[in-house]
């Protein structure tokens, strides 16, 4: 047999072998109902996000000055072309809520890979380097647990200015101890595994041992964090706009339609109901498929 199909031959082996593994995950994800609902509705927000150029009715921030808190198109006095009806100045609330999937998604996106990549490098450095370097950011990421995240967010906008930048750049920092912890957990439950001591006498510098021998290993339960911390990324993010420390009007952030929709609880009960129920039913579906992730990543809670 020559060099190239032996190549070949290990290419499909390994083919099959991911495909293979893609299939158990598949099967075991797919027993859990509420996991498969939450993936496709989390599915069906994502194209909403990406499409909200070719199917929003209207501009999200243009003015319709004759429709002022009209209200929805069903209820009397409301019109068809409002169909989730205006807010204070006219905007229509369909058309922001569309556009606020995108800002949420980005939010969750941008917290999620600040915290998740600095968490690991961290979590890898004080899993590998005891001495100082553990218990200076082991320490350090118990001062900032010590704090509740939303009050050791709001400081950290505070000083840094309110707006959307800042306050992901908050959401990531008060998320970051709990990827290092995990980071650091499984880090130190694989050290002492055979493949590692076998590495290590092969002569792996360690570099390499961190990130190609132990971190591919330690992956699984940070996957399942990542998925959880997505919600809560958005959830913060909302309530720092609710605040009036996160997204700046009239960006259509959903905390920030909240939050100019307050005053009109009782008067226009559609500005408050659809933001809120957007946000409910995002981080509901995040947080079933987090758990399905979960149950499909961790041998010890798979179903016989």
């Amino acid at each position: 047999m020559t060099d190239t199909a032996q190549q070949d031959d290990q290419l499909d082996t390994r083919k099959g072998g991911r495909m293979a593994l893609l299939a158990e995950f598949w099967s075991y994800f797919s027993e859990n109902r509420g996991a498969v609902i939450g993936m496709w509705f989390f599915v069906f927000i994502i194209m909403v996000a990406i499409l909200a150029d070719v199917i929003a009715p209207h501009d999200a921030i243009h003015q319709y000055r004759d429709a002022l808190r009209m209200p929805p198109g069903w209820q009397e006095g409301g019109q068809w072309r409002f169909l989730l009806g205006t807010d204070a100045v006219g905007r229509d609330i369909l058309s922001r809520l569309i556009y606020g999937a995108r800002f949420s998604l980005f939010i969750g996106c941008v917290v999620v890979s600040i915290s998740l990549v600095s968490g690991i490098f961290l979590g890898l450095a004080a899993g590998f380097f005891k001495g100082w370097v553990e218990t200076g950011i082991m320490r350090t990421m118990d001062v900032i647990l010590a704090f509740p995240s939303l009050l050791l967010a709001l400081v950290l906008v505070a000083v840094l200015g309110p707006g959307l930048t800042n306050a992901m750049i908050a959401i990531a920092l008060i998320q970051q101890p709990h990827y290092v912890r995990l980071t650091r957990a499984a880090v130190m439950g694989e050290l002492s595994k055979d493949y590692v001591t076998a590495a290590k006498v092969t002569g792996v510098r360690t570099p390499r041992l961190m990130f190609n021998t132990v971190l591919p290993n330690c992956m699984a339960p940070l996957v399942v964090q990542a998925a959880l911390s997505f919600s809560t990324a958005i959830l913060d993010a909302a309530a720092l706009g609710f605040l009036g420390m996160g997204a700046q009007p009239p960006t259509p952030e959903w905390g920030t339609m909240l939050a100019e929709s307050r005053e009109f609880i009782q008067s226009a009960w559609w500005m408050v109901t659809f933001p809120g129920v957007a946000i409910l039913l995002t981080v509901l579906a995040i947080n079933l498929m987090g758990d399905g992730l979960r149950d499909a990543l961790d041998p010890k809670l798979r179903r016989s």
